[in-house]
């Protein structure tokens, strides 16, 4: 499955929070074991819980009982940290070590994801994308528009600020499409991964991939090879974002027709947002595919052109 890695963030997590608990306890028995006072110690500070408890029940003198009772348990406390250093063991050795204090290594806090959680499983997103390299040298930050001129700089600035403001407002919910579609070398590959970059980054789901690559998905699926029909659809149907690149590349046949006209409707009819990258031409688009993947295309999903010169053979003459 494509969120692998994702799962393994998850995972690591759960075992990391009961290893620190586990290293806590044996730490606790080693002590125990030195300054068996520390033990009764123990006892009497697990029953405080217990006493707070009775004394906000009993409904009488409550805050002078309870801070006696905070008075106590300071002292228990004070003198079992000067039979821990009596002992030679530093202050806190007991205690529970764990790699992120905010959220004690659960991944939240009350109802929130931590930031520790957050930062790992957008590493981990970027991997089980299909981004691979490209997440690290293509962003909406390093998008120079002085390679265009004209009316071709005009388009692609649209396109820029237009999915610039989708990728940053993305919320999961139901989302518009868009279809990019330009020659080569114009700039699709690069937003439309500083979009999935983006959207990754704010806690959700990308699938990236070329059609081709797709196209082999389904075909593996077909002949139960690899990939089960619960694992295509969960990355290529749920995912919360499906970034499709080189559309029009692909040999065409009934299958791979079927497969894109599959793709582009069931993920339309569920709200779910798509990007499709073509160097193609909106006429040689029409041209390549039935009526009934144009009209899904270019009416339901908002077309993006980029105009202009090859810029990477631009940046290759600029070195």
């Amino acid at each position: 499955m494509r969120n692998r890695k994702t799962a393994e963030v998850l995972e690591r997590f759960s075992k990391k929070r009961l290893a620190a608990e586990a290293a806590a306890e044996a730490r606790c028995l080693e002590v125990y074991a030195a300054v068996p006072e520390i033990k009764e110690i123990d006892k009497k500070l697990r029953t405080t819980a217990v006493n707070i408890l009775a004394i906000a029940s009993s409904g009488v003198d409550v805050d002078e009982k309870m801070a006696a009772l905070r008075a106590e348990t300071d002292a228990i406390r004070a003198e079992r940290e000067r039979l821990l250093e009596a002992a030679g063991y530093p202050a806190g050795y007991t205690d529970i070590k764990y790699e992120c204090p905010v959220c004690g290594d659960t991944g939240y806090v009350g109802t929130k994801v931590c930031d520790c959680l957050r930062r790992e499983v957008a590493a981990a997103a970027l991997e089980d994308s299909g981004l691979g390299s490209l997440a690290k040298t293509q962003s909406f930050d390093n998008f120079d528009l002085s390679y265009y001129s004209g009316e071709a700089r005009e388009t692609v600035a649209h396109a820029f600020r237009t999915l610039k403001d989708f990728a940053e407002n993305f919320d999961g919910g139901e989302q518009k499409s868009f279809l990019l579609v330009g020659a080569s070398g114009l700039g699709k590959t690069h937003l439309s991964t500083a979009v999935a970059k983006t959207v990754i980054d704010r806690g959700y789901r990308v699938v990236y991939n070329t059609i081709d690559r797709i196209i082999d998905d389904f075909q593996a699926e077909r002949f139960r090879d690899l990939m089960t029909y619960d694992e295509l659809a969960d990355t290529y149907f749920d995912c919360d974002l499906l970034v499709v690149d080189d559309l029009g590349c692909e040999m065409q046949n009934q299958f791979s027709v079927n497969c894109v006209y599959n793709i582009i409707n069931t993920r339309l009819n569920s709200g779910k947002a798509t990007i499709i990258n073509s160097n193609l031409t909106s006429e040689e688009l029409r041209r390549f595919y039935y009526d009934r993947i144009t009209s899904r295309l270019f009416g339901e999903f908002h077309v993006l052109v980029f105009k202009g010169e090859d810029i990477r053979r631009k940046k290759l003459q600029n070195r």
